[in-house]
């Protein structure tokens, strides 16, 4: 069973500041605030940003990304606006993907350490 996810950052401070209001957005909170991580979830840790442990600039994985679901469409169209807002770039906006179920409603970002970040649905609305 998965227990948590971590992907690197550069910078601790930046990624607070970032993720703090997109999480909020997804009904998470900040669970975790050390020197060399920040983590995110409903009660334990379920996603995190760390500084890399052999010191290297840390780099997305190519074909990575981490996906939250949520319980309705709003929240999906929250999420991207707010991520914009906060500096993310676009990599897909709100709407429909068919080509992986006829409900699945998902908008993707790239966070400010160019992590692609995922919201999504199944909800009629």
């Amino acid at each position: 069973m998965l227990h948590h996810v971590s992907v690197g950052t550069s910078d601790l401070a930046r990624a607070r500041a970032f993720y703090d209001p997109v999480m909020h957005e997804l009904g998470l909170r900040r669970t975790l605030d050390v020197a060399e991580a920040v983590g995110y979830g409903a009660g334990i840790t379920a996603f995190s940003l760390n500084l890399p442990v052999d010191g290297q600039a840390p780099s997305p994985g190519n074909g990575v990304h981490i996906a939250f679901e949520v319980e309705k469409r709003a929240a999906v169209d929250a999420f991207w606006r707010v991520a914009l807002l906060h500096g993310a770039e676009p990599d897909g906006e709100p709407g429909l993907r068919p080509e992986y179920d006829g409900h699945y409603y998902a908008a993707f970002v790239r966070d400010l350490d160019g992590n692609k970040i995922e919201a999504l649905t199944f909800a009629a609305e």
